[in-house]
């Protein structure tokens, strides 16, 4: 019996193996990745998102595991912040190249790590052909994942922004500055019960503790 759920297994790795996103998960030892995936793609509230979000969200997975392996500390919003610099279709060429270097003086090979980063094409076969989900008919993008990709995306953007004018200002002799990170940290605090949560932190609890005050 525990020679045949061994190949059982083995025979499951191996086809997922057979798509980019299942190899990555295996290779770089993402865990339950996939079933968040498959959760947030089928569910029908809040917890929805959409297929490139999904893959915005593997990606930066990948990218926060590697920085972690690396030894580095990774602090909120740093991972996604990163993520923008290296993939954002906005972002100049200097500031690419600067985060690439920052993460390559971390030990890390930024080209192999890029090559793991999938689209949201490779997202939908891994979660239809290898994990037999589909989404929900009524709506694949809920409002909250629409405004969660937003607020996300501006913070990414504000971080673009803030290193491209620097590093241009550096690089005109305006501005002494040597290697520097830019951190965009969004703090919501409810006035009437006290919260103070991350954005990402308010949406992953789905919101204040105002309904659990007596």
């Amino acid at each position: 019996m525990a020679e045949d759920m061994d190949a059982n297994a083995g025979s499951v790795e191996e086809r997922h193996r057979q798509s980019k996103v299942g190899r990555v998960i295996i290779d770089r030892d993402l865990g339950d990745i996939g079933a968040a995936l498959e959760h947030h793609w089928t569910a029908e509230d809040q917890e929805s998102m959409s297929l490139r979000t999904l893959a915005d969200f593997f990606n930066q997975r990948v990218l926060r595991g590697a920085m972690e392996d690396a030894g580095m500390q990774v602090l909120d919003g740093e991972a996604e912040n990163l993520y923008e610099l290296l993939t954002g279709d906005d972002v100049s060429g200097g500031s690419r190249v600067q985060a690439k270097r920052r993460l390559e003086r971390e030990g890390l090979d930024v080209g192999a790590l890029m090559s793991d980063f999938v689209s949201h094409q490779a997202v939908h076969t891994y979660l239809t052909k290898y994990r037999g989900a589909s989404a929900p008919t009524s709506n694949t993008t809920s409002g909250t994942d629409s405004e969660r990709t937003t607020i996300q995306r501006l913070r990414n953007r504000l971080a673009a922004v803030v290193t491209n004018s620097l590093t241009s200002l550096r690089s005109k002799g305006q501005l002494t500055l040597g290697e520097f990170d830019v951190f965009v940290n969004i703090q919501i605090r409810c006035d009437d019960c006290g919260t103070q949560l991350t954005v990402s932190e308010l949406f992953e609890t789905g919101g204040c503790e105002c309904d659990r005050v007596e």
